[in-house]
């Protein structure tokens, strides 16, 4: 079926539901749907996969210092550190009360925190060799790829509604 049949179906769809008085073909939630809906599919603070973040991060500059020594968990940690800082500056500018007035401020913050994120990834990177000497660019990049993974943790965990079924 066309694009423009399909169109000239809906339109006809909505007339019919603006003339018979319904409010469309979607209808709003009660409250109670709502928080049926909430409860079974729990959101994911953007601080907890903040935190996620630097727990592992400190874990493998653990295991880096107890199986490589102090310059490569030193790497390590400064890997896991251009994940999270970076992460904890979009966090809080995204959800500030300003980022909550409308839609659109909403998804503006959005984007300009995600600009923010990257350029303050970029200059951490960048000014990795001159803060960590010596620099051990495999541990820094094994740590930093590690702690963004958290981020797809964090999506399965948050993917799963719970069945009241069982």
């Amino acid at each position: 079926m066309s694009a423009q049949a399909t169109s000239g179906r809906d339109k006809r769809a909505w007339r019919r539901w603006e003339e018979d008085g319904e409010q469309g073909p979607f209808e709003p939630l009660t409250r109670t749907e709502v928080e049926e809906l909430r409860r079974r599919q729990p959101s994911v603070s953007p601080w907890q996969v903040i935190g996620a973040q630097a727990l592992l991060g400190l874990l493998l500059a653990a295991a880096a210092w107890l199986l490589f020594g102090r310059a490569v968990a030193a790497s390590a940690l400064y890997g896991a550190g251009v994940a999270v800082l970076p992460g904890a500056l979009m966090a809080r500018g995204s959800t500030s009360p300003l980022a909550r007035l409308t839609p659109v401020a909403g998804a503006l913050s959005i984007l300009l925190w995600s600009f923010v994120k990257i350029g303050a990834t970029v200059m951490l990177l960048a000014l990795a060799p001159r803060v960590v000497q010596p620099l051990h660019w495999p541990a820094l990049l094994v740590a930093l790829v590690a702690c963004l993974q958290v981020y797809w943790f964090a999506l399965l965990v948050r993917g799963r509604p719970k069945n009241n079924a069982a």
